[in-house]
């Protein structure tokens, strides 16, 4: 029988994905509010992970545009503004209306069949209310556009959606948000996609985030 001793690089790397997946979490959900500082000492306690990791993590946060580092007075949680939003959503709406729409120019039906597949995995996890639904919702838009040919675009893409989802969590604090018919927005966009409609598809999917500044009007303006 072997045994393979994990090398201390392979053990600081791995603190540092599980650092990174936490706080990740955290900022997007709004349990680290926007704008909250976020110190060293108080985070080992939270995560229960050492202050090397946690650095890491935090300073590839920075480049993820969820943290910012002040230099001398360390790292805080992004703020969020109603001008950020507008700009989150006016360049998705762009990128991801192209990538749409350049997706369905080179439709296959492996792609289609992949995209009825992924969409019936999110509706089935929001209908249970599993945890795995934040997961599934991202690879159900992610493979609305995933057809594009361009990695470049994709990543793009990306990042602006997860900068979105906490703009989401907040707007999911309006009283009238439970009422959102979201499962039907998204299966009007896949309708969309199945008979072949490029400038619907792109309506629907506008349509969709727009939505969610709309809700957002109570907290920020």
């Amino acid at each position: 029988m072997s045994i393979t001793f994990q090398t201390p690089s392979s053990q600081s790397e791995s603190a540092t994905k599980l650092a990174y997946r936490k706080l990740r979490h955290l900022l997007l959900t709004g349990e680290l509010a926007p704008g909250e500082k976020l110190k060293i000492d108080r985070l080992r306690k939270v995560l229960d992970v050492g202050a090397s990791p946690i650095r890491e993590a935090l300073s590839l946060l920075v480049s993820d545009q969820l943290v910012v580092r002040h230099e001398q007075r360390g790292f805080q949680a992004a703020e969020i503004s109603r001008d950020n939003f507008d700009e989150i959503l006016r360049l998705r709406c762009t990128l991801e209306g192209m990538a749409l729409r350049q997706s369905m120019a080179l439709a296959t039906t492996d792609w289609v069949e992949k995209l009825v597949i992924v969409h019936h995995r999110m509706t089935q996890m929001r209908a249970v209310g599993s945890d795995e639904f934040e997961h599934e919702h991202k690879n159900f838009h992610m493979a609305l556009i995933g057809n594009c040919n361009s990695p470049l675009l994709l990543r793009f893409c990306d990042q602006l959606y997860d900068l979105n989802i906490r703009y989401r969590y907040i707007a999911g604090r309006s009283v009238n948000y439970k009422g959102r018919k979201i499962d039907t927005e998204h299966q009007d966009i896949l309708n969309a996609v199945v008979v072949e409609d490029p400038d619907k598809a792109a309506e629907l999917l506008q349509s969709h985030y727009e939505k969610t500044g709309y809700f957002l009007k109570a907290f920020i303006e």
